[in-house]
């Protein structure tokens, strides 16, 4: 996964953990694409400073993802939803010609997304 889009999703779900210093520096890397250096001038702190807590937010936002497998789990749930949806428009085109299948299919999917609950 690209690391910009890794870094957000884990902070769409592990940020309010962080402090709302933390919260503030890593949304201005993120999420606003901001230097090091600008952030360091608008926070009135060291360029340094800035970088050692973007490295710590990241360490602890990955210590999250290790422990609770949330970002995974929407993932893999994203993705066999994609493929209902993939599933669904080929039956709906004629693509599919035997009903069954398709339906044993879907209930396969939809069995996997519920032990991943």
């Amino acid at each position: 996964m690209e690391k910009i889009v890794e870094q957000g999703l884990l902070y769409d779900f592990y940020g309010e953990l962080l402090t709302e210093h933390q919260q503030e520096i890593y949304e201005s890397v993120v999420y606003e694409n901001l230097s090091l250096g600008e952030i360091a001038e608008a926070k009135g702190i060291s360029r340094q400073a800035v970088h050692d807590i973007v490295k710590r937010c990241d360490k602890i936002l990955l210590g999250y993802e290790e422990k609770l497998r949330l970002v995974k789990k929407f993932t893999s749930i994203k993705e066999k939803i994609s493929q209902i949806n993939r599933l669904s428009g080929q039956y709906e085109s004629g693509e599919l010609t035997d009903p069954a299948s398709y339906g044993l299919q879907i209930r396969e999917l939809s069995a996997r997304i519920m032990q991943e609950l």
